[in-house]
């Protein structure tokens, strides 16, 4: 189970420089020119996480495996993308196969650096990408319509899935995304929504692109765009994609100390993969072995059977008992057999919910 993120925003706000940054790669040609973009660029990145370091000093496997993230980078969008301005319904599309939006907002000044509206206004560029996307859904869900409404003269199933669908329509023409439509808990909702993807439904995380000077005290922008992000349930990430292209190829110690030096802690990867991971519900559970140190990623309230079949799906088939111990307590303890001899390895059936962090042994029968 991977997370997958695509990078939206308007033309030449950063988003390819902070691909470029964020996937560790240069190859995400950034120009100053719209559109220079043309096919969305992904990125298979691997997800930060030190507790997988702290494991393999005691283990000492062959190698150590992260979870991972795709990036994918989609063209710059322009008012009128649904209707096929621009680059038009094909990024759109693009967007659909994501989980998270991870929408790149220009909060910096730069007369060198054209903004395609010809002023620098992160909550008018906001909306503009924002109301492209709930167009775009208004036009799916119109055509799903015009199909329940036919098939609701025959199908009582139809006519409970068409009330919701008028109901949601007449949501999003209020201007307000699929994410805060108030029956989408619904049976009917969770069906509509599995066939169309609403891109208003995603969740979002707005990065706030800074300049080199300006990553300490928030600038008159970062603050409209996080008042605006406050009021509509979403955060904002701030970060320097230009700085945070510069750290391609340091080293750990040395991408951690110039990230001291700017007064950070994390790097906008880790920030924004930590965002993602918590805007999903997911976690990461560890396999510890002399062969290989190992996150696997699955969502918050999982069976240990669930979580084994993510591993393979003749563990969650065959499951009898999950050996596991505490992160906590297999670094304490230095390893499973002194945790094991201290009696922190427990023994967990098929009721267990496992926990962030838990270092796991599955043992199964097929």
């Amino acid at each position: 189970m991977g997370l997958s993120i695509g990078i939206v925003g308007l033309p030449n706000v950063g988003k390819s420089t902070t691909f470029n940054a964020l996937s560790q790669t240069q190859n995400a040609q950034a120009a100053n020119y719209p559109f220079c973009t043309i096919e969305p660029n992904r990125a298979i990145v691997p997800v930060p996480d030190k507790r997988l370091d702290e494991l393999a000093k005691i283990v000492n496997p062959e190698r150590i495996q992260h979870s991972v993230v795709e990036f994918v980078d989609i063209a710059g969008l322009v008012r009128g993308a649904s209707k096929g301005e621009g680059l038009g319904n094909q990024f759109l599309g693009n967007i659909k196969e994501t989980d998270v939006i991870l929408h790149i907002v220009r909060c910096f000044d730069d007369e060198n650096v054209v903004h395609v509206e010809g002023r620098v206004d992160p909550v008018s560029d906001v909306e503009i990408i924002e109301l492209e996307l709930l167009f775009a859904d208004l036009q799916t869900l119109q055509k799903r319509i015009e199909r329940l409404e036919r098939q609701s003269k025959a199908d009582k199933n139809a006519k409970a899935m068409l009330d919701v669908a008028l109901s949601l329509k007449a949501h999003l023409e209020e201007g307000k995304p699929a994410r805060t439509f108030s029956d989408k808990e619904s049976e009917a909702f969770v069906e509509i929504n599995k066939e169309l993807r609403f891109l208003t439904n995603k969740e979002v995380i707005y990065g706030a692109n800074v300049g080199e000077d300006e990553l300490g005290e928030d600038n008159a922008y970062v603050k409209a765009l996080k008042e605006f992000a406050s009021n509509n349930g979403c955060e904002v990430i701030k970060l320097c994609s230009k700085l945070e292209e510069e750290m391609v190829g340091m080293s750990e110690g040395e991408r951690a100390e110039f990230l001291g030096s700017l007064g950070c802690e994390m790097s906008g990867l880790e920030q924004i993969i930590q965002k993602g991971f918590e805007k999903l519900g997911l976690i990461s559970y560890f396999t510890a072995g002399v062969k290989e140190v190992r996150a696997w990623t699955i969502h918050r309230g999982d069976s240990a059977p669930v979580a084994a079949g993510v591993i393979h799906k003749d563990f969650e088939k065959g499951f009898i008992r999950a050996e596991t111990i505490a992160y906590e307590d297999f670094i304490k303890y230095g390893g499973e057999a002194k945790a094991k001899e201290a009696g922190a390895m427990r023994v967990e059936g098929k009721e267990y919910i496992v926990q962030d962090g838990d270092v796991m042994h599955f043992r199964f029968n097929v």
